[in-house]
């Protein structure tokens, strides 16, 4: 089986999970937002779509969105957070981590975005694929000051965890009252 075959078959391995066990959507949708958020750990979770897929479960089961919502953003706050943690406190021993190490010009980019943007690259960071799981780990080696970097951490995070959920959760019944 291939990779995408596999992240195919897992992210529907969740939704299904999700669509039969409803009293689990705001944990699973915490804990995908968490490992998306999370450096290293988000190179290997392709969590994003799987949470667009929770999001239309919300929509179809008339699943509560708040607690799904609220969920979603603090696991991607924390996310961050622990990975911001994680820069400062091992510093430039993260870049010979896999797969820093073998992409080293990962480093270099995140840096210097985070050096040019600031806390202003850190909240547009979480929409950067690419750049979403170096960018606080980058801010916490290029010591940032905490605060900024927490205010960029969960305002993104409440509007990044929105604009994943809510175009399945609001949309499917908005499309089809448009064409009903």
């Amino acid at each position: 089986m291939g990779l995408m075959a596999w992240i195919a078959q897992w992210g529907q391995g969740i939704a299904d999970f999700v669509r039969d066990h409803e009293v689990y959507a705001a944990p699973v949708c915490f804990a995908l937002a968490f490992g998306e958020s999370l450096a290293f750990v988000s190179f290997l979770l392709p969590a994003t779509l799987v949470l667009v897929a929770v999001g239309t479960l919300v929509g179809q089961a008339g699943l509560a969105f708040m607690p799904v919502f609220a969920a979603a953003a603090v696991g991607a706050a924390l996310g961050d957070w622990l990975s911001f943690w994680l820069g400062r406190r091992f510093e430039d021993r993260v870049a010979g981590l896999w797969p820093l190490s073998r992409h080293p010009e990962m480093l270099v980019r995140a840096r210097s975005y985070v050096d040019r943007w600031g806390a202003a690259g850190v909240f547009l960071g979480r929409f950067l694929g690419p750049l979403r799981a170096t960018v606080p780990l980058i801010a916490g080696l290029a010591a940032m000051p905490a605060l900024p970097f927490q205010a960029a951490n969960w305002s993104s995070a409440l509007l990044w965890s929105f604009l994943v959920l809510a175009p399945g959760a609001f949309g499917v019944d908005a499309v089809r009252d448009w064409f009903a």
